[in-house]
């Protein structure tokens, strides 16, 4: 380590030099008394010039004549550093003087007891340590050497962190560090102030450890790596320290890793980095959210994972967990991209049975609920790597299913979703507890330190750091980015104007609605009224959707549907363009109206909903050209389908979650697709239905905030209020 004087670039004059020391001057305080204060000053030795007093005073010092100081008896001085003998003012003035007056053929001379060490390399050192019991996590420490002694550095950076002192005045360049009785260690500001990033956010969310150092999550190698980039040094390590495998920071960095041999089929390039990706974080002995747009071919990079660790080592078999619906799409993908691995799907009859043959083969296939059922097995036996896929149905941490996965004993878990978070964060921290354990803490100091902060302040810096933490376990690619030869996409909301009786009967339900719920509020509070809300919310909707769902007498008497009707005249419209259409709905009663009406006019449609049986044989149906519409169920048939035989979306019916429907509309626009696709939302105009499109483009904001720009918000009784306001004349 070592200190500067001065920083040549000429051969400074022995005879001409600036002295810096710190004495204690007199000086008249506000009351008017005489007190003595430390202060730094300098002063000019041998040839008095002009340019040495114009560079002092350029730098901010001060002339001492023009003060009110008293120097004492025997001390010469010309210039005080700073009058108010602040240390980063001070620190600043000392770190650009030597180079300045180097310049100048001027040499710097600093007294033995001036307090300020300016830092001429990399002298700061950086150590990350753990211990056996703590090995989930690091510790950071910082330090200095001094006069051949190390001292501790982060106290005074975590000092400066929580005082929020580094906002220093304009054109200072250095921050002085307190080092208790060595006096202050002077850094370029710069370097600082990134190292400040970093410990801010460690400090904040993750605190010390147990060795007085700063806790870093062992997993996530980006914290080491930005302080060794605000340093400009390597970490050190030393008895049971070292450091944290891999280096992958952003998705960028991780090199494609060819696929061939593994599986049958031409990767894209960007599935190659995905596969890339989740090999990487498999080496690491961590997980991830693998959250690719709807389309992108999520199942064949985590087959093709799959097959390329199964090649490259015996082991125990690979474990995917599934909706029930998509069990047989997992099946006949994998023998179709990878027929040498051996399958056992754990569901129907012989379910026990099969059990047993589990342990020998290379991928087992199960559903949820049969996890929960079947856990006892499960958790007694290891596991390679497991698959969640749609995993937002785990989206509840505490659910029988998210428990049951962390039961499990597996070396990796990925995580499946193209819409990991639909409505809040706690969405991603339970993906995050099944993927990476412990990186974001327990559901209360999630809340209190990302989730609140987010959404209920809209705190970017706390944005900024969640991002940051999740971001080399999340990768996210959408299909405007990778998938560029997709046809345009054309989304269009065409407003719908009810009718006077089905006006009438839709405002005789909303105020008997509006005032029950409010009731509730009053009673419950609005979390303990959910249930009233949404019961209150989905009468207005099918109000919305057809008369004939609403379980009231006075449904009975209305006979017009205004949205039906305008469903069946765009069908007969895109019937008559040769265009085929996919009609999604949330209630299959609707679904079951619209399919009489299709019959009565002779449509030729099928129809999917969660009690069809063969779920499969109704898409290669459509595929092949049967019927001109699929009426499908949003829960029954919004993912796990390729319809690309469509061409055009029809949402009858809006729900909350946008996610959901985009979903949805991807069975459609996906790879494969070759044609235009027009995406429709019927919406009644000035309804609940208007008003839960506003909403919904708030929770589609969540989920942009962190996987790109802007802002999440939350949900409050005003919103309620809102959505239960009088039926608009406008849109």
């Amino acid at each position: 380590m070592s200190f500067a004087t001065a920083a040549a670039t000429t051969s400074p004059s022995p005879h001409r030099c600036v002295e810096l020391r710190t004495i204690r001057a007199t000086r008249m305080d506000p009351d008017g008394r005489f007190v003595q204060v430390p202060i730094a000053v300098a002063r000019i030795a041998g040839s008095d010039d002009d340019d040495v007093r114009l560079c002092l005073e350029r730098l901010g010092a001060v002339e001492i004549a023009w003060t009110d100081l008293a120097l004492p008896p025997g001390i010469a001085a010309d210039y005080v550093l700073d009058l108010d003998d602040d240390p980063h003012a001070v620190g600043d003035v000392a770190a650009r003087l030597g180079p300045a007056l180097a310049d100048l053929g001027v040499r710097l001379e600093l007294a033995r007891d001036f307090p300020y060490r300016i830092v001429q390399d990399a002298a700061v050192r950086a150590e990350i340590s753990t211990d056996d019991d703590e090995g989930d996590w690091f510790e950071l420490h910082l330090g200095i050497e001094v006069d051949g002694r190390y001292v501790d550095l982060l106290p005074a950076v975590v000092d400066l962190v929580s005082s929020g002192r580094l906002a220093l005045p304009r054109g200072r360049k250095h921050v002085s560090l307190p080092l208790g009785p060595e006096g202050y260690v002077t850094l370029p500001r710069e370097r600082i102030a990134r190292l400040v990033d970093v410990i801010r956010e460690l400090y904040e969310i993750d605190g010390f450890g147990p060795g007085g150092g700063v806790r870093i999550p062992a997993c996530h190698p980006g914290y080491v790596e930005a302080i060794e980039d605000a340093l400009g040094v390597r970490t050190e390590s030393s008895g049971r320290r070292r450091r944290p495998r891999g280096t992958h920071e952003g998705q960028a960095s991780v090199p494609p890793a060819p696929p061939e041999g593994t599986v049958r089929a031409t990767l894209r390039p960007y599935q190659r980095a995905g596969v890339a990706w989740l090999a990487d974080l498999h080496a690491r002995g961590v997980g991830g959210v693998l959250a690719d747009d709807m389309g992108l071919g999520k199942t064949l990079q985590t087959i093709t994972h799959l097959a390329r660790t199964r090649a490259a080592r015996v082991g125990p078999p690979d474990l995917v967990v599934a909706p029930t619906s998509l069990l047989g799409n997992w099946r006949r993908e994998i023998a179709r991209f990878a027929p040498q691995l051996r399958v056992v799907t754990l569901h129907g009859r012989g379910r026990a049975s099969r059990l047993e043959d589990a342990r020998f083969a290379d991928v087992v296939i199960t559903t949820y609920a049969l996890l929960v059922r079947d856990l006892e097995i499960h958790a007694a036996r290891p596991y390679g790597i497991v698959v969640v896929d749609e995993a937002q149905t785990v989206k509840n941490a505490r659910c029988q299913a998210h428990a049951a996965l962390r039961t499990l004993d597996a070396e990796q878990i990925v995580c499946l979703s193209g819409t990991p978070i639909e409505n809040d964060l706690e969405e991603l921290r339970a993906l995050f507890e099944l993927a990476v354990p412990g990186l974001l803490g327990s559901r209360l100091s999630f809340r209190e330190k990302f989730a609140d902060p987010i959404e209920r302040c809209g705190d970017t810096r706390r944005l900024e750091a969640l991002r940051r933490r999740v971001a080399p376990f999340v990768l996210r690619r959408l299909k405007s980015e990778v998938a560029t030869e997709l046809p345009p996409k054309t989304e269009i909301v065409r407003h719908v104007d009810l009718g006077s009786a089905q006006r009438d009967l839709y405002e005789s339900i909303r105020i008997a609605a509006h005032g029950a719920v409010r009731k509730a509020i009053r009673k419950k509070g609005l979390a303990g009224a959910r249930l009233d809300i949404l019961s209150a919310l989905t009468k207005l909707r099918q109000v919305c959707c057809d008369p004939r769902l609403v379980p009231v007498g006075a449904a009975a008497h209305v006979a017009e549907s205004a949205k039906l009707t305008a469903l069946l005249e765009m069908i007969e419209d895109l019937r008559a363009a040769g265009r085929r259409a996919l009609v999604f709905s949330q209630f299959t009663s609707m679904l079951a109206l619209v399919s009489e009406a299709f019959e009565a006019r002779g449509i030729e449609h099928l129809v999917l909903t969660g009690s069809s049986r063969d779920r499969q044989g109704l898409v290669d149906r459509f595929e092949r050209g049967e019927g001109d519409v699929f009426l499908i169920s949003l829960k029954a048939g919004g993912a796990g389908l390729n319809l690309t035989s469509a061409d055009t979306v029809i949402h009858y019916d809006p729900w909350w979650n946008p996610a959901a429907q985009r979903q949805a509309t991807d069975r459609v626009y996906r790879i494969g697709q070759t044609r235009p696709v027009h995406v429709y939302e019927l919406i009644v105009s000035g309804s609940v239905e208007a008003r839960m499109v506003a909403l919904k483009r708030r929770k589609q904001a969540l989920a942009d905030a962190l996987f790109g720009e802007g802002n999440g918000g939350g949900f409050s009784e005003e919103d309620v209020e809102h959505l239960l306001a009088p039926l608009a004349d406008d849109p």
